[in-house]
This record gives structure tokens, C-alpha cells and sequence, in this order.
């Protein structure tokens, strides 16, 4: 699918995508240090919500021929960078992180939800009509009575 921007040929090529997975690793081995009794509250969790992140930016790509459904699933992927920042207070909360740490989580997420806002708002650059329709030819479909 062509869009206006040339420098940009995968969702990895995004600076949002990178950085969600820079993200995503961090809070990864931050989370090894909480305790055994948190490996399912909290620990799936927070790595669950800042894996998606990446997850529904690939998704928006993949969607981009539609632009209400690439909105969405940006929509989402800010919406789980918000659920991440939830998880990043509790830990703190919980005495798991100090402060500073968890600032400097949340502005990495913060950063992410600017980056998402900016591509929903200049969605069609993004959006565009597709190079080439189908990835494979269509086929002729006939009916019973293409046989008789």
C-alpha cells in the first residue's frame, strides 16, 4: 500500500513501533526482579499492556487501507500505553520501583502516546489507496449454472 511517507515500507520502520519495543524489553526485565507471588498480578500484567503496545501499532499498519480501522487499533495501542502507566504506579506503589525509575517509564510511555496521537491525527498520510489490490489474482467464481 503506497503512503506519503517514502522513508517508511514496514511498521518497524516507525519510530513509535521502535520505541514500544525498546518499552516493552525494559519493563521485560525490570519485572524479573518483582516477587514470586506478583509473577501473575502484576508481572503478566505490565508485560502484557506494554507488549500490546506494539502489537496494535503492527495491526494499524496492517489496516491502513482503511483508515477508520487503523484509527482504531492506534486508538487501542495508546489505550494499552495508558493500562502500561496503571501497571507502572502500582509498582511503585508497591515499593518494586523507585521514583525516578518510574518517571522516567512513564514519559517513555507518554512519548509513545504522543507518537500515536500524531500518526491518528495525520492519519491520511498514512492511509493510503493501495499499489496493487490484491496480493494474489482473483479468481472467477461461477455458479451451477455456468455448467450447463
Amino acid at each position: 500500500m503506497a503512503t506519503n511517507l517514502p522513508h517508511v515500507n514496514t511498521f518497524r520502520d516507525l519510530v513509535v513501533y521502535q520505541k514500544s519495543r525498546q518499552l516493552a524489553q525494559e519493563i521485560f526485565q525490570l519485572t524479573k526482579t518483582f516477587p514470586k507471588e506478583e509473577l501473575y498480578p502484576l508481572t503478566d500484567q505490565i508485560r502484557r499492556s506494554s507488549r500490546s503496545v506494539g502489537g496494535q501499532i503492527a495491526e494499524a499498519w496492517a489496516k491502513r487501507r482503511y483508515e477508520a480501522h487503523f484509527i482504531s487499533k492506534l486508538t487501542d495501542g495508546d489505550g494499552e500505553q495508558q493500562e502500561t502507566q496503571h501497571w507502572i504506579d502500582i509498582a511503585t506503589g508497591c515499593g518494586y520501583w523507585d521514583a525516578s525509575k518510574a518517571n522516567d517509564l512513564q514519559q517513555k510511555c507518554e512519548e509513545i502516546g504522543r507518537l500515536i496521537n500524531g500518526m491518528i491525527g495525520k492519519s491520511k498520510m498514512f492511509c493510503g489507496t493501495p499499489s496493487h489490490p490484491l496480493r494474489e489474482s482473483p479468481i472467477d467464481y461461477f455458479t451451477n449454472n455456468d455448467y450447463n
